[in-house]
């Protein structure tokens, strides 16, 4: 550990050459939150570059001499200010950017995100602000990240219940969640229409849905990393909100006032939001067999103590609640998450930022059906990470160190009646390095992430890449590849009537795995995958931007559960002569397996005045292989489309009409063979079966050889904003989901061939005031 710091300060040097700089924290003039992403340029030069998530930026490495500092910002008025370097001198220049007249209103950066393109290669990334999430219709009176999630290019959901997303065939436990840089290992609430986000407090989430870079590790498949802003610099103030699905209120302003004399502050914001489905659907939605059992509760606080010029450290703490019980009467279910932590950011004398968290959080889910056969996860520990980011230039070097300890424990029982048990911790340790290079037309950010789990004894080399050329000022042609790895598995029957519960196991030398795949020794517990991305940008005009890619994903190597398992280790028949002459696939708790997931994503996007709209086309093959079969898993859906259209109407656009359109081809799932009275005989050779009562039994037909059928819906929502005051807004909303009464199939009880539906139409009303 001693040696790895000292590699990382010996990084430090270099940064501190003496050179001509520029750096300052770009904020709202009206609140002082951070303003992540403007475009900072100096007029007339090559010299440019955007605000990080913070609101910072650094132009180095700049010849002496008197430069425009110009900052711009979509919504914003544009600023310039005289600069004069000389003698290496690193000059700060914070900037308070204004709304401009005509969007004091939310506003859309997508113009901004064009400037933004082409400084970065942003390949399989969407970055996604408030202001886009609160264009969606407001299903159940509030727009959620959850919702905009699903109509993004390349994610799928299990629809309107079961909270699961599927990022270019990758599994749910596949995807890393960040909040402010904190793990946290099941975002999305059970009803598939929610997260535990609040929209108000997000500053910005990055979702990468492949060829992410090297500060990122320990998934195969994406990345989901959010951060919320910081409370009011200059004022108390809050929201609260009521509708038909539940409620929410935010708190936020100064413990210590950012003054012009003092930029310096200390805020506070706290969130709190649930959802009491199980009793208001009862009275508003009285027509739903076995009502709506979807409870929440979500506590999210946070103190941020501000430097004025771009420093911070903030504190924050969490717990997120969710329970469905009596779930049409064959399941209850229910997790928590709670946890705390804190980030940090430095800028330092020199052109270098330095960046850091800790934290810790833990996570527990239990589900109790008709089996009686317990079913329970828990992970617990901590992850840390510190970041040293130097800037030459337009280019930049960004090295850094990040460490992860945890604890699982599981308890779950097969459809056989095999039970499994784990109780273990491990640990991981990484080194990574980005290096951005701006070469004009070209930009490249190659990469490498070193990771080693020490649990294992088992290091990982894994190089990344992605690059961009700037074809002319419409055409941007990118490519993004790498090398990935993760040691935690999904624990899920492919079986289960309702795939609510979905377990945490960690890949270790304890699990009972198979000794070969197709004749191929195992060496190793680590789950390993490679990426390749390519596609192109084009903005057809100022307002309509088009993205289409291609992705292959290849999975060389998974864990799964092993769905073909008929004997038990602690069965004394596991230990007889005859067993080990079975092959091991019966014999096994998990299976290795092979995968791919192939597609492509295809958007469109146009903004201008008063209307938005986006168009999304996804095309996804995904395959896996074991040692007795090729199949589809359950999330392999062939089509997907998603349009999203807002039109603002008012002098001051102060009503807002919005709807969403979505359809999915229909998602394999294991057809019933058939049933039976499964006899115990008393658990002995000699019980009578002739006076015994079994339970029921089921035949498996082949898995996931069936599809099915389509899934589509359609959302619409009105919003009018009203001002009370001068610093109070109220908001009506009314919103229609499942507008034409879609019968979209949920699933089918097994046992009792009943057929349950998604979500019907739903009317819901809402009201909130800004104060």
């Amino acid at each position: 550990m001693k040696k790895i710091l000292i590699w990382m300060m010996l990084l430090m040097p270099m940064a501190m050459i003496a050179q001509n700089s520029i750096k300052g924290a770009v904020t709202d003039e009206r609140t002082g939150e951070a303003i992540p992403f403007c475009t900072v340029v100096l007029k007339d030069t090559k010299y440019y570059t955007s605000t990080d998530i913070n609101g910072l930026y650094i132009l180095a490495k700049i010849p002496d001499g008197e430069y425009t500092l110009v900052i711009r910002y979509v919504g914003y008025n544009e600023i310039e200010k005289k600069v004069t370097l000389s003698k290496g001198y690193a000059v700060q220049v914070n900037a308070r950017l204004s709304p401009s007249v005509e969007t004091l209103k939310d506003v859309v950066v997508t113009g901004n995100r064009i400037e933004e393109r082409k400084v970065e290669t942003a390949v399989s990334v969407e970055k996604i602000t408030a202001s886009q999430i609160q264009q969606m219709p407001s299903i159940g009176g509030t727009s959620d990240i959850a919702q905009y999630m699903q109509v993004l290019p390349g994610v799928n959901s299990t629809g309107d219940q079961g909270g699961q997303l599927y990022i270019r065939g990758g599994s749910m436990i596949q995807n890393l969640c960040l909040l402010d840089g904190m793990i946290v290992y099941n975002p999305f609430h059970s009803i598939g229409l929610y997260s535990i986000f609040e929209t108000d407090v997000i500053l910005n989430a990055n979702i990468y849905t492949g060829g992410f870079g090297a500060e990122y590790g320990g998934r195969l498949s994406s990345v989901m990393d959010i951060s919320t802003r910081d409370g009011n610099k200059r004022r108390h103030t809050g929201k609260v909100g009521l509708n038909t699905f539940g409620a929410n209120v935010i708190l936020e302003g100064p413990l210590k006032k950012e003054t012009a004399d003092n930029p310096s502050a200390i805020t506070y914001l706290v969130m709190a939001k649930n959802s009491y489905l199980s009793h208001s659907s009862k009275l508003f939605y009285p027509y739903i067999d076995g009502g709506l059992p979807y409870d929440f509760l979500d506590i999210y606080g946070k103190i941020s103590l501000n430097s004025g010029s771009g420093s911070k450290l903030s504190l924050f703490g969490f717990r997120f609640d969710d329970q469905v019980l009596g779930f049409h009467s064959i399941a209850d279910y229910h997790w928590n998450n709670y946890g705390a932590g804190g980030n940090f950011a430095l800028v330092t004398g020199t052109a270098s930022v330095i960046d850091g968290t800790i934290a810790f959080s833990n996570y527990s889910i239990a589900l109790e059906d008709l089996s009686n056969k317990p079913k329970s996860s828990q992970i617990g520990g901590f992850n840390a990470n510190i970041n040293v980011t130097n800037f030459y230039g337009n280019n930049n070097l960004k090295v850094g160190i990040s460490m992860e300890g945890y604890a699982t424990k599981y308890q779950y029982t097969n459809q056989y009646g095999i039970p499994l048990q784990q109780d273990e911790n491990t640990s991981n340790i990484s080194l990574y390095a980005t290096y951005h290079m701006n070469k004009g037309k070209w930009l490249f950010d190659p990469g490498v992430r070193f990771i080693y789990y020490a649990s294992l004894n088992d290091p990982q080399l894994e190089p990344r890449l992605s690059a961009k050329w700037i074809a002319t000022d419409n055409l941007r042609v990118k490519l993004a590849a790498g090398f990935y790895s993760q040691i935690l598995l999904d624990a899920r029957s492919d079986n289960d009537i309702v795939n609510l519960f979905n377990g945490f196991l960690t890949g270790s030398s304890m699990l009972n795995l198979p000794s070969l795949y197709l004749d191929e020794e195992i060496t190793s517990c680590v789950q390993k995958a490679q990426h390749l991305v390519a596609g192109v940008e084009y903005d057809f005009t100022p307002h309509l931007m088009g993205n289409a890619e291609v992705y292959l994903k290849n999975f060389g190597q998974l864990l799964n559960m092993n769905p073909h398992q008929l004997y038990d280790r602690g069965d004394p028949a596991y230990n007889s002569g005859g067993v080990f002459e079975k092959p091991q696939y019966y014999l096994t708790d998990f299976v290795i397996e092979k995968g791919v997931a192939t597609g492509f994503d295809l958007s469109l996007c146009y903004d201008v005045e008063r209307l938005y709209v986006w168009a999304t086309y996804s095309l996804g093959y995904v395959q896996r292989t074991d040692e007795v079969q090729t199949y589809n898993p359950h999330y392999d859906r062939r089509h997907t489309v998603n349009l999203l259209a807002t039109y603002s109407i008012g002098d001051h656009k102060e009503w807002e009409l919005s709807g969403r359109w979505s359809f999915g081809s229909g998602y394999p799932f294991t057809r019933t063979a058939g049933v039976y009275e499964d006899l115990n005989i008393g658990g002995t050779l000699s019980g009578n079966y002739t006076n015994e009562n079994g339970q029921m039994g089921i035949y498996y037909d082949e898995l996931y050889g069936g599809r099915l059928p389509v899934y589509h819906r359609l959302d619409l929502s009105a919003k009018r904003r009203f001002s009370i005051g001068s610093r109070s807004i109220l908001d009506l909303n009314i919103s229609a989901t499942n507008v034409y009464n879609r019968n979209n199939l949920f699933y089918y009880d097994r046992l009792t061939s009943h057929r349950v539906d998604q979500l019907p139409l739903l009317v819901s009303l809402g009201v909130s005031v800004s104060f």
